[in-house]
């Protein structure tokens, strides 16, 4: 088995002189001309917040692939429920199942979105609208920063405790040592204030507690520049990278997510002397 490289890490004086780097990085990603770029596109396509909130949740465990993909697929879901996902899921029962046939994405088949969206109408029912979920599983989590995901995980699923197992894959789970991305993709959408792009509709949990939605390119260009040493893009890998960008800003970490993001999807460049693995391209 060939051996790994050894990714090093950065000194924390080294990564405070990355700030302005990555603040300049971070505002010229985080820009109005993003929205039509990205599935978070679906969070401004709806006036009503319960819209939004649902509508953004299928764009966000959707986001899979190229976006201009993702954004086309849950444009096709959207258009199923007569774009007007909080009737539609709130409303949902059996015979609305015709809506959902032959619809496809990656992995997801008609039969989990129609179970997703069977969790998401008794989440309705009975707690009104999806941010009071959120809230009462940040209130139940434990004190580990994988609390709340484990208790959404959880407490989602007990709302359809009759659903094939295969459904639970959508749903990421850290105590599977997952990253979570997906989700915590969505929370950066519906939490983060003062964003151009980000909506900050929901309150239940100040930005300071949202980790980074670790995909495969922010991952990668954190690891060149020693932000993140694991080889794994798992939730230890989360847990590193997060504690690091909080040294940088400790009230919004998340902000980073744009500045990482854009050295992959963009022209940005990056200055020679602030990468410290040039092995990693």
């Amino acid at each position: 088995m060939k051996r790994k490289r050894k990714i090093y890490g950065i000194s924390k004086r080294k990564l405070l002189q990355l700030k302005p780097i990555l603040d300049q990085f971070a505002d010229e990603v985080e820009v109005p001309e993003y929205i039509d770029k990205d599935p978070v596109l679906f969070l401004h396509a709806y006036d009503d917040k319960r819209d939004k909130e649902l509508a953004g949740f299928f764009a966000a465990i959707m986001a899979w692939g190229r976006r201009d993909i993702v954004i086309a697929k849950v444009e096709d879901l959207m258009n199923r429920m007569n774009h007007r996902p909080m009737e539609f899921i709130g409303n949902f029962k059996d015979s609305d199942n015709s809506y959902l046939s032959g619809f496809k994405h990656r992995t997801f088949t008609d039969t989990d979105v129609y179970w997703l969206i069977l969790a998401l109408h008794r989440i309705v029912q009975k707690y009104g609208d999806f941010e009071a979920f959120w809230k009462m599983c940040y209130e139940n989590k434990n004190p580990h920063p994988e609390g709340l995901m484990s208790v959404f995980h959880k407490s989602f699923f007990e709302m359809i405790p009759e659903s094939p197992h295969r459904v639970r894959k959508h749903i990421a789970n850290p105590e599977k040592k997952s990253s979570c991305k997906r989700l915590y993709l969505y929370l950066r959408w519906t939490v983060r204030k003062n964003s151009c792009v980000d909506t900050g509709i929901h309150d239940f949990i100040p930005t300071s507690e949202l980790m980074l939605p670790l995909d495969v390119h922010v991952a990668r260009h954190a690891r060149r520049l020693g932000i993140l040493t694991r080889h794994q893009n798992d939730w230890a890998s989360v847990l590193e990278l997060t504690e690091n960008l909080k040294l940088l800003n400790p009230e919004d970490p998340a902000r980073y997510d744009y500045a990482l993001l854009g050295m992959g999807i963009s022209d940005l460049e990056i200055p020679p002397d602030i990468i410290r693995n040039s092995f990693i391209t």
